[in-house]
């Protein structure tokens, strides 16, 4: 599917506030509520939107420690790949986990309490998966862009 114009314009009010209803976006947009309404089916059908979100302030859920968390498997092979990948499916705490090249082979995101939370983590749920060679982490200090949005 080709995206037009309108249809950026679109995506891109829709990731600013996904709340927006489609009186709103019709009136942004100078289409008919029919046509909005049409655009973002066709855009659901395509896949192109896959999901609507809430986002959560994590300082208010007691989750305000996020580290990213650097993994090495002791081997890069298919196997040890899929046990990794299956056993951080079940992490909580990971929110994403990326595959990525270079030095590590995935980067994670996870969001805890504190560093005790974190180091209950790590002892008794990241390091029990098995062939884990290494792992870097990194705390964060302050958040200056944290965002969703792909700019389109």
């Amino acid at each position: 599917m080709k995206l037009d114009h309108i249809d950026n314009k679109l995506i891109n009010l829709l990731q600013e506030d996904s709340k927006r209803t489609n009186k709103q976006l019709s009136l942004l947009l100078n289409l008919s509520v029919t046509a909005v309404y049409e655009r973002i089916k066709k855009l659901e059908k395509e896949q192109i939107i896959t999901n609507y979100i809430a986002r959560i302030n994590p300082k208010k859920i007691d989750k305000s420690f996020l580290v990213f968390c650097q993994v090495k498997l002791i081997q890069h092979s298919r196997e040890y790949l899929s046990i990794f990948e299956s056993e951080i499916l079940k992490l909580d705490e990971v929110s994403e986990c990326f595959h990525i090249s270079g030095d590590y082979d995935y980067i994670l995101k996870i969001y805890v309490k504190d560093m005790e939370e974190y180091r209950e983590f790590m002892v008794n749920k990241l390091t029990s998966i098995k062939h884990i060679g290494s792992t870097q982490s990194s705390f964060t200090i302050g958040a200056i862009k944290n965002s969703t949005k792909i700019s389109i």
